[in-house]
C-alpha cells in the first residue's frame, strides 16, 4: 500500500522549493569569486601606495644634531626645501601628524639636565619642533599634530650603528580631511 504525503510535508517542501532557489542564487561561481578577490587585492595595493605617497621619512640624524631635539640649520633647510613645498600643496582640510622615533640607546646626561629623561620624551619633542616649523613655514596650525614613539617602533635592528641610524627618524604624515 503506498501511502500520500500529508498536506504538511507538501506544503513544506513547496515552501523549501523557493528558498532553496533563492540560497542558491545567492551563491558566486569560483570565477565570480576569484575575481572579487582579484579586484580587492588590486586595491588594497592601491591603497598601500597611496599610503607610501603620503608619508615622509627624514632621517633624524639629518634634522637633529646628536643629543638635541631643536632642528638643527640643516634640518630647517632640508624640510624647507624637500618637505613643505609639497605639505603647503594639500588641500586645506588635510591632517598632517610628525611622528617621532629613536633608536633603544639610553638618554645621555646632557639631555637629562635639560628635561629630557627617556627615548619617548626625545622623540616626542623632536616631532614637537618639526611642527612647530612647519606652522612658522606657513603650514596651517590646526592641520599639524606632533606624537612621539620613542624607540618602541625600530624599522631595524637596533644592534649596528646603521640600523640605530634607521630609527632615529621622522615621519611626516598626511592622514586625509581633518
Amino acid at each position: 500500500m503506498t501511502r500520500k504525503p500529508s498536506i504538511p510535508s507538501r506544503t513544506a517542501a513547496a515552501a523549501a522549493v523557493p528558498f532553496l532557489t533563492l540560497l542558491l542564487s545567492a551563491c558566486v561561481s569560483q570565477q565570480s569569486y576569484d575575481t572579487m578577490v582579484a579586484q580587492n587585492n588590486q586595491l588594497k595595493a592601491q591603497i598601500a601606495a597611496m599610503q607610501a605617497q603620503s608619508s615622509f621619512v627624514e632621517a633624524g640624524d639629518l634634522l637633529f644634531p646628536e643629543g638635541g631635539y631643536r632642528l638643527s640649520p640643516a634640518g630647517q633647510v632640508e624640510l624647507a626645501n624637500n618637505v613643505v613645498p609639497k605639505l603647503k600643496s594639500l588641500p586645506a582640510n588635510s591632517k598632517i601628524v610628525v611622528y617621532g622615533y629613536t633608536d633603544n640607546l639610553p638618554i645621555g646626561p646632557g639631555l637629562v639636565q635639560q628635561g629630557i629623561p627617556d627615548n619617548l620624551t626625545l622623540s616626542t619633542r623632536r616631532a614637537a619642533d618639526v611642527g612647530t616649523f612647519l606652522i612658522s613655514q606657513g603650514i596651517a596650525a590646526a592641520s599639524v599634530s606632533a606624537k612621539g614613539f620613542g624607540d618602541t617602533r625600530p624599522v631595524a635592528s637596533n644592534d649596528t650603528p646603521e640600523g640605530r641610524a634607521k630609527n632615529r627618524r621622522i615621519e611626516i604624515t598626511i592622514q586625509g580631511p581633518g
